[in-house]
């Protein structure tokens, strides 16, 4: 029986799983797959998970990926996997992480319900979930699952060095992330700021104030997701107009849809963006503005720790 992790992943993200898997040293699984005329979907795990510690790599974006995740760990534990390490990048949910009117449903307290349903390996079941937007998400997650919450500050401190070098502001989108931001603006020893905002109507926000001085510096943007940029490109206006002489932009997710991306480019308010590989979408979308830094190695550093 091999005692080395055998590494498997979703289509969406088999360019994380490879690369985890080569960062480990560990063996790359295979799966057979092909869809039926109906559009019913097949799936054969053709590299045996018997007596093996399985690493199954593939995040949620969308409800295809994540029936594939879901069915992929339920053939990998019945195939014999004697623990199972799913590594989800990204968690697709966080928008409805609870309800604030009558009748509406907690996605992401649904979605953790299946996929804590997969069975149990023998020597139990690992989740590692990387910067998700609020912490009780982990908690979603039921019975002898261990949910283990991958915080991606490393990887953002080295792209703000790399941005802006010593002297910058750390800024962040609204002061619902201010403590975040807060955190990371001490370890890199830099000021922070924040934007007030007030809400107009049920889709607009207006800009009120911003929290620090940002005139004649360098301002970095930090959020854990950008989704279309509104929210991002109503804040950077508002640092650019307290005279911020640059602004770049970090986020741990990059989702973009549509034609959001070329939107933000089109503002002429960033001089970067940078985010990481936990999103397929950005991976796909990568170019000079838009820069993605690999977790392969953050990932493969907590998979080896919690063994």
């Amino acid at each position: 029986m091999s005692r080395e992790p055998l590494v498997f992943s979703t289509v969406p993200y088999a360019y994380l799983g490879s690369t985890i898997a080569s960062a480990g040293g560990w063996e790359l699984g295979t799966v057979e797959r092909k869809t039926f005329p109906d559009g019913e979907h097949y799936l054969r795990i053709t590299s045996d998970p018997a007596d093996r510690d399985v690493i199954l790599v593939g995040g949620t974006p969308d409800d295809a990926a994540t029936l594939e995740l879901y069915d992929l760990a339920c053939g990998l534990v019945t195939g014999g996997a004697y623990r199972l390490r799913m590594v989800i990048p990204y968690y697709g949910y966080s928008t409805m992480e609870r309800s604030v009117r009558i009748g509406e449903v907690v996605t992401a307290k649904t979605r953790a319900r299946l996929l804590s349903s997969i069975p149990m390996a023998s020597r139990g079941t690992q989740v590692f979930l990387l910067d998700l937007h609020v912490d009780p998400i982990a908690h979603y997650f039921e019975g002898g699952i261990r949910p283990i919450h991958v915080y991606g500050k490393p990887l953002v401190i080295a792209a703000a060095r790399r941005l802006a070098g010593a002297d910058f502001v750390l800024a962040c989108t609204d002061a619902g992330r201010a403590k975040w931001v807060e955190s990371l603006a001490n370890d890199l020893n830099v000021a922070a700021a924040f934007v007030y905002k007030r809400r107009v109507d049920g889709s607009e926000t207006h800009v009120t104030g911003v929290s620090a001085q940002v005139a004649g510096k360098k301002v970095i943007i930090y959020d854990d997701m950008i989704r279309t940029g509104g929210s991002l490109c109503a804040a950077a206006e508002a640092y650019k107009e307290a005279g911020a002489v640059s602004i770049d932009a970090i986020a741990t997710h990059g989702l973009f849809p549509g034609d959001s991306l070329a939107k933000v480019r089109a503002s002429g308010l960033f001089g970067q963006i940078v985010v990481t590989d936990s999103h397929p979408r950005a991976v796909k979308l990568a170019n000079d503005f838009l820069h993605v830094n690999s977790i392969a190695m953050l990932m493969t550093e907590h998979l080896k720790s919690n063994r």
